[in-house]
């Protein structure tokens, strides 16, 4: 399973590039909102850093118009994936565009047979949001797994990603799940490297390290 970072922040998509790990990024209006930047400046400066997949939001809504920018945002590197959320128009536009080569990333996804209908439709990925889904009482991992068998067991080349994922439980649950990507935010790509029994133990090997050293009579 990949690992995608969520973010629209440089520094970020920086810091865990440097730990080797890091095997694309997806973005959304939301999140270069929070930045206050140019969007387009932005992505172009994340696409400068990634050589993975970058997912890239398109934020028109009728067809022609959705495609128009896709086919810009697609223009902007080889590895730009262009989000696209399940709507008749969004299938609309994924159809087109996935006939020209362009790789879409249907996002959005609640639901076995929207993720159905984004694969019929060409999709390079498909994104149940896991996190979305628990905060209205339903569960998310269920649809994730949900997608990942029926996605398989037709035969679809349509990769899931796992995405809205709020907790480093999910990123470990989509893995068993089988999903194909897990995306999530800066925080929680943290809290995966992070135990309490890796601190100290790193912390009892110091103080051992220092204690030996000091026994032999010499400096550290």
């Amino acid at each position: 399973m990949k690992l995608f970072l969520d973010t629209a922040d440089i520094q970020e998509v920086r810091e865990i590039k440097a730990w080797g790990v890091l095997g694309g990024v997806t973005t959304n209006p939301s999140l270069c909102a929070r930045v206050g930047r140019d969007p387009i400046q932005v992505v172009k400066e994340i696409l400068a850093e990634v050589e993975g997949p970058v997912s890239v939001e398109a934020v028109s809504l009728e067809t022609e118009a959705i495609v128009e920018e896709a086919r810009y945002l697609a223009s902007l590197a080889p590895n730009v994936v262009v989000k696209i959320p399940v709507t008749p128009e969004g299938l609309a536009a994924t159809s087109r565009l996935a006939s020209e080569g362009v790789k879409v990333n249907m996002t959005l996804c609640f639901s076995v047979n929207q993720a159905l209908l984004a694969a019929e439709a060409g999709a390079t990925y498909v994104s149940p949001f896991l996190g979305r889904l628990d905060d209205v009482g339903w569960e998310g991992m269920g649809l994730l797994r949900d997608v990942v068998a029926v996605l398989r067991t037709q035969g679809y080349g349509t990769m899931v990603i796992a995405a809205s994922l709020r907790h480093p439980l999910h990123v470990a649950e989509a893995a068993r799940a089988g999903a194909d990507v897990a995306t999530m935010p800066f925080e929680v790509f943290q809290k995966l490297v992070r135990h309490p029994l890796t601190d100290l133990g790193v912390k009892r090997f110091l103080e051992d390290w220092e204690e030996l050293h000091r026994s032999l009579g010499r400096k550290l």
